[in-house]
């Protein structure tokens, strides 16, 4: 086996090294450099399908390791990043107020967990099903069924990133609500699975006929970075889902 060979399944370790990082940050709730890595990982694990394809060296042994560093960075960071920011909101003084009887503490040998806030770890179940599907479903190649799970981890990542750098109290407000969390992690596992087509940003030519929509999107990505910093990103995630509905 030759040496390039190995090039795509080390850079797919390096997304998986990106997410075991990232899951540290989480669990101390450094948001920050949690999102800094996940961005990371999934900046290589765009270029290991990218090299993979170039050097003509793609296997099933990538494709099995490329979900399972996916599981790491685009699903079990997101599941814990949303049960950090629902155990947030919950300290809130109003739900608390409100929530008591139902939103039980678990207490074992020190350890004390709210019950609640074990829903966001539902978006790792999700993503664990959806890539599972991905791996055995041929027909997804030049397009996706449902929300890829990279996507799916800046769409939650972005929350905690909008929080601390625009400061925005209304917004914060949104963010920070027990109802909006649980709705958006119900919201993401079902994308996530659902049956809609996505379209793949893998360019087979770069003419502007065939790659219309790829060329549109990655314009109004641009455009609503520059205007919405990170609040752009659950937009150009919903451009991205409304986009492939028209195209389609």
């Amino acid at each position: 086996m030759s040496v390039k060979s190995h090039i795509p399944n080390l850079i797919t370790l390096l997304n998986l090294f990106c997410g075991s990082i990232a899951v540290i940050f989480a669990v101390q709730s450094n948001f920050v450099f949690a999102a800094v890595f996940v961005f990371l990982g999934i900046f290589f694990d765009f270029f290991d399908g990218f090299f993979a394809r170039k050097l003509n060296v793609s296997s099933e042994i990538g494709l099995q390791l490329d979900s399972l560093a996916d599981m790491v960075t685009s699903g079990l960071v997101p599941g814990i990043v949303m049960f950090k920011l629902i155990s947030m909101s919950i300290d809130a003084p109003v739900f608390a107020e409100t929530t008591s009887d139902w939103n039980s503490v678990f207490h074992f040998n020190g350890f004390k967990v709210s019950f609640l806030p074990l829903l966001g770890l539902l978006i790792t179940l999700g993503s664990c099903y959806r890539l599972a599907k991905f791996n055995v479903d041929v027909e997804q190649q030049s397009y996706f069924k449902g929300l890829p799970t990279p996507a799916n981890a800046l769409l939650i990542l972005s929350l905690p990133l909008i929080i601390e750098f625009q400061n925005i109290p209304i917004i914060s407000t949104i963010i920070l609500n027990t109802w909006f969390l649980i709705g958006l992690t119900l919201f993401s596992c079902y994308i996530l699975n659902s049956n809609v087509k996505l379209f793949a940003l893998k360019f087979k030519d770069y003419s502007f006929a065939n790659n219309k929509v790829r060329y549109i999107f990655l314009a109004l990505c641009v455009l609503s970075l520059v205007l919405l910093h990170f609040a752009a990103i659950p937009v150009i995630i919903l451009l991205y889902i409304v986009l492939s509905l028209i195209s389609k």
